[in-house]
């Protein structure tokens, strides 16, 4: 069966074009995806990836790569409640589809018994643990160096693991930009098949390896403050100096729409 995309029209907001679909949309999507479907892959930008892009721009081959590798994806998801909250003030509604909230419902109900899931990325340990607690999927690893993003034969490596794992789907595990620019590289495979999820650290959430704040405080948008005061020492820059960019961008944004 082909998998269209989504019937409802992206919708525009910083730069990025998302599909407005919320978890429970998205995952109805992904349930159509076979071993054999032709190869598409999934992003849920945040406002990490979107003060990224704008830094990068679309001109040197970096911004050039990874630009290209959001807008070939086949789904789009808005990832954080922050972004969702700011695009409402702009007159864009955003439903939010968290790719931790995503990942855990993949594999604990769009995916069936026997499904052949792979990962690029974690360790040992995280797949056991995965193992673990979804028995009955058939999991398998793939585990590349770091700087993968710079080492070409690692990312040949990876992407023909993911050729050959014959998946229903892929879990890209690596960080962004990383997973994303891995992504579009699968992509251009004619013989990739199944469908990657970029997911960042929602292994880690899922298997206990990483605490996701409380629920209260997700539905508050202040999932970052919680992340923050659990890794002060790694997220600071991104939360305290990068992030509130964002304000400037979507102010920005606004202004050249009205123009």
């Amino acid at each position: 069966m082909p998998i269209e995309p989504p019937t409802a029209l992206r919708r525009a907001f910083a730069g990025i074009d998302f599909d407005p679909l919320d978890t429970a949309a998205a995952a109805a999507w992904l349930a159509r995806i076979t071993p054999d479907t032709p190869f598409r892959y999934v992003v849920t930008p945040n406002v990490d990836h979107i003060v990224r892009l704008d830094a990068l721009g679309e001109q040197a081959p970096d911004g050039r790569a990874l630009w290209r590798a959001y807008r070939g994806a086949a789904l789009v998801l808005c990832d954080s409640r922050v972004l969702a909250r700011l695009a409402r003030f702009y007159g864009v509604a955003l439903p939010v589809a968290p790719g931790s909230d995503l990942t855990v419902r993949l594999l604990a109900k769009v995916a069936q018994p026997g499904d052949r899931i792979a990962i690029i990325g974690g360790d040992a340990a995280l797949l056991a643990g995965l193992q673990a607690r979804f028995p009955r999927l058939a999991l398998v690893q793939h585990i590349p160096p770091m700087g993968m993003r710079d080492n070409p034969a690692a990312l040949a490596a990876a992407a023909a693991f993911a050729r050959d794992s014959a998946a229903r789907f892929l879990l890209l595990a690596v960080g962004s930009p990383q997973q994303e620019l891995l992504a579009a590289l699968i992509a251009e495979a004619s013989d990739a098949t199944g469908c990657g999820l970029c997911i960042g650290a929602s292994l880690d959430f899922i298997t206990g390896r990483q605490r996701r704040a409380p629920r209260v405080v997700q539905r508050l948008g202040l999932e970052w403050a919680h992340r923050l005061a659990s890794q002060p020492g790694r997220l600071w820059r991104r939360y305290l100096v990068d992030g509130p960019k964002i304000f400037r961008l979507a102010r920005r944004w606004h202004r050249e729409r009205r123009g």
